[in-house]
């Protein structure tokens, strides 16, 4: 592993077993950016209260260039350890269900680090998907349920009518003015977010 890890615990007794899962799965996140300077990792047992039961939270963070990426997660409370429940445990079984707890937690936080590193990537290398102004055509043909439409440098167009917003398909006529945007569909350019104009 090529980041500099650090684990830290807080109110629940350190586990192999789960150092073991938060290294791999941050020798993971190597893969998805090898520029992280930085990660750290908290598990903490968040003090019991007494309609939600003990719950564990997860923190990491992480240093890339340029930025830190947080997550701090604490999974369901359908996860926590009831009350209730507690009091038929032994304190072996307590501690081994809460190790449980902190194992969903931390696969869930790093689920989510991983979604935020793969977004600062694509940010950094410039593949953040950009919206296109729409483009305009005008109606040339109208059937049941589709239409086509040709744009201003002559390329017809296919559109069906639950792409047409406002519920405006019946509206539509031969020569209307619409704004669109092309996608590529299964037999060539479909327009999607079709909008009557005027």
């Amino acid at each position: 592993m090529k980041l500099p890890l650090q684990i830290t615990y807080r109110n629940l007794t350190p586990s192999d077993a789960l150092d073991a899962m938060i290294r791999a799965r941050a020798a993971k996140l190597d893969t998805y950016q090898s520029a992280i300077m930085r990660c750290h990792v908290r598990v903490e047992l968040l003090h019991q209260h007494h309609e939600h039961g003990n719950r564990v939270e997860v923190r990491i963070d992480l240093t890339v260039p340029g930025e830190e990426i947080v997550v701090t997660h604490e999974p369901g409370r359908h996860q926590a350890l009831q009350e209730g429940e507690a009091d038929q445990m032994t304190k072996a079984d307590e501690l081994d269900r809460l190790h449980t707890h902190a194992e969903v937690a931390v696969r869930e936080a790093f689920d989510i680090a991983r979604r935020r590193l793969q977004d600062y990537t694509r940010r950094h290398r410039g593949e953040v998907k950009r919206h296109e102004a729409p483009s305009q055509g005008r109606v040339v043909r109208i059937g049941p349920e589709e239409g086509w439409l040709v744009t201003p440098d002559g390329q017809e167009v296919y559109f069906h009518a639950n792409a047409v917003l406002d519920a405006a398909f019946a509206r539509l006529d031969v020569g209307s003015e619409v704004a669109f945007v092309e996608e590529k569909g299964e037999k060539g350019p479909q327009a999607s977010t079709v909008r009557l104009l005027g």
